[in-house]
């Protein structure tokens, strides 16, 4: 069955062009801006590209003939199709990015898989008198992968797609070859070998990991237009469930938000702040809509229709309202929110909102506009970050305060774990930032041979502070040969080179870039080169950061591990000064085996009083709603019956 994201069809803005072979300029220009284009095949089986305007009830038809694609901003929903050789350029834009990557996908390996065949001439089509028909294109299967590999395997200049995936910045002809990145060498390979590979690439099915039940529930309910808040234990896939929401929504009007740098990094996204325009939000109201009304701020409150906001348990309950206030204010309208979609996440167990001195945190939920403006709650409950249900169940007690004689007995005994292996050392989590620097910095310090100095690239030099505080990575990183490091992004997660991975520094390439090879606890040894990371700031503004995806890794704040799975890490609670603290670092371990708890005192698990009312009145609703739905069939299957 065909995925979601790979249909053969895409709901979204076009603009057909037919440009002058002269000049380059369009000769005319049509936009639909409510457009189906889908991908099928006519009477004598060649590829067309039909596009349907929905609002004039007009349809064109293009042959896939010879064609050029440009997907450089295939993320952001874009992407171009020039047909050559009548010079017809197609501008897609506004699609929801994981619904193009698909259709892209199957665009190019269905044409390269039916290169063989002879295009039907004008003559012919005019001798055949058939009927003219279109029939939607038949999913992607591996026989059409299969014929691809052995078409290209036979032409000078192989086609070469890493992952079947639209890569940014690519802009060549279906019909010719595409040049993409070589993939990762293996961890046995030599780091020549490694940046020299010699055997081509070969085109496979990609493999996209499978929502759950409960996360498809949840995604089924962000496309039927729901406002939704959907919470879960750490590890239940809440992150990994909002990009696969981002990319099924309208990029121009869907803005994703975290109420932390770090976690609006994971999700592509901007902070909540930085949407909102308002500053700290303690000003009064009047102040705040002024300041929400500057230009660049005032396009995203009136342009947005699906607002994500992650991390939610972060946000103030005084913060929250008055967003919801300025959003009717300005959006001129009565609706909740002024009628923008919400899809919130988070989990109120987690971190709270930091509030000053003893005074006491003041949650989302509690805010005057919560229950308004959000029509579902709903939970995770299946946890994919571990597997073993003894330390599940360990981590599901903590979460909710509630520290058994069990539970004190495997946190202490945890303390004797030997889980360093290959000149890998635990990862310190710590509460406070100042001692997260001041280890990392002595460890480094303390290691033996020259320090290597790696200062990243960023886009605006000028606003360094505004990428520091979304970056994973800094804007300098100084390593040594044995130097602790975590990996920063996913580079390869069938391998274990995720975020989260650590590793050990063994030696560096020689060469003016002096590149680190790190071996990794996953047993992958690995050449670590730049990567590029994209952030959302004011006003549309896109900035980039180029850096080694990798940071120390002695130490880490509980703080910024969010989102993070570990693989050996230790932990010191006792300065532990916040509720949920103790159970974010915690469920940071992929497994009990790979944790050391230091001084552990069952006093400082602690959970908010007010958020685990919150939850238990959550599940009650739950129960009542299902047990509601089950009368409803049981009762409906009886009038049947005596129907």
């Amino acid at each position: 069955m065909l995925r979601n994201d790979e249909l053969p069809e895409l709901q979204c803005t076009v603009a057909v062009e037919r440009v002058s072979a002269s000049s380059g300029h369009a000769l005319k220009r049509r936009v639909a801006r409510s457009a189906a284009v889908l991908l099928g095949r006519d009477e004598h089986e060649e590829l067309v590209l039909r596009i349907h305007d929905r609002s004039k009830g007009h349809t064109e038809s293009f042959m896939l003939r010879d064609f050029q694609l440009f997907t450089r901003f295939a993320k952001d929903g874009k992407c171009t199709v020039k047909l050559e050789p009548d010079g017809t350029q197609v501008l897609i834009s506004d699609c929801p990015p994981d619904r193009l990557s698909g259709f892209l996908r199957t665009l190019r390996i269905k044409h390269e898989a039916s290169r063989d065949r002879k295009p039907v001439s004008d003559r012919v089509r005019l001798k055949a008198t058939l009927p003219r028909s279109f029939n939607t294109i038949s999913p992607l299967q591996q026989k059409d992968v299969q014929k691809a590999n052995e078409l290209r395997s036979k032409v000078n200049a192989p086609l070469q797609l890493k992952g079947l995936s639209v890569r940014s910045g690519l802009s060549n002809k279906a019909g010719g070859s595409l040049q993409v990145k070589r993939p990762r060498a293996d961890c046995d390979t030599s780091p020549v070998k490694a940046l020299h590979p010699n055997k081509k690439p070969v085109l496979t099915l990609p493999v996209a990991r499978k929502l759950s039940k409960e996360q498809a529930a949840v995604l089924d309910a962000v496309l039927s237009g729901k406002n939704i808040f959907f919470t879960g234990s750490a590890g239940t896939g809440k992150s990994f469930l909002l990009k696969r929401i981002v990319g099924s929504l309208p990029p121009k009007s869907t803005y994703a938000t975290a109420s932390t740098g770090v976690a609006a990094c994971h999700i592509g996204g901007t902070t909540l702040h930085s949407f909102a325009g308002i500053g700290s939000g303690s000003a009064p109201l009047e102040q705040c809509l002024e300041l929400a009304q500057r230009p660049g701020v005032l396009q995203h409150w009136t342009g947005c229709k699906h607002l994500i906001i992650d991390e939610v348990s972060m946000v103030e309950a005084q913060f929250f309202d008055k967003l919801e206030a300025i959003a009717r204010s300005i959006r001129r309208s009565t609706e909740p929110f002024g009628g923008i979609q919400l899809i919130v996440c988070g989990d109120f167990l987690q971190l709270p909102p930091v509030t000053k001195g003893k005074e006491k945190p003041s949650f989302c939920f509690q805010a005057r506009s919560w229950r308004k403006c959000i029509h579902a709650n709903m939970e995770l409950t299946e946890v994919r970050r571990q597997t073993d249900r003894a330390f599940i169940s360990l981590l599901q007690a903590v979460r909710v305060g509630r520290v058994t004689e069990e539970v004190t007995t495997q946190l202490l005994k945890s303390a004797n774990n030997r889980i360093e292996r290959d000149g890998i050392l635990a990862t310190r989590l710590c509460t406070h930032k100042d001692d997260v620097e001041l280890t990392n910095e002595n460890k480094l310090k303390q290691l033996p041979g020259p320090l290597r100095v790696f200062e990243a690239v960023d886009s605006d030099p000028m606003l360094v502070k505004t990428i520091d505080a979304q970056s994973p990575v800094g804007a300098v990183l100084q390593l040594k040969v044995g130097a602790q490091v975590m990996l920063t992004k996913n580079l390869d997660v069938q391998r274990g080179l995720v975020n989260g991975a650590r590793g050990v520094v063994v030696d560096f390439l020689p060469g003016n870039q002096g590149l680190p090879r790190v071996r990794f606890l996953c047993g992958a040894v690995e050449v670590m080169k730049r990567e590029r990371w994209m952030f959302k700031a004011g006003g549309g503004i896109y900035l980039s950061r180029q850096q080694l995806p990798l940071k120390l890794a002695w130490a880490i704040s509980i703080h910024k591990s969010q989102g993070m799975t570990l693989d050996c890490v230790e932990i010191s609670l006792a300065r532990v000064f916040e509720s949920g603290q103790a159970y974010v670092a915690l469920s940071r371990a992929r497994s009990l085996e790979g944790l050391r708890v230091m001084d552990f005192d069952p006093r400082v698990v602690q959970a908010n009083q007010d958020v685990l009312q919150f939850y238990r009145k959550l599940r009650k609703e739950r129960m009542l709603l299902q047990s509601s739905m089950s009368d409803f069939v049981g009762k409906s299957n009886k009038e049947n019956e005596a129907w």
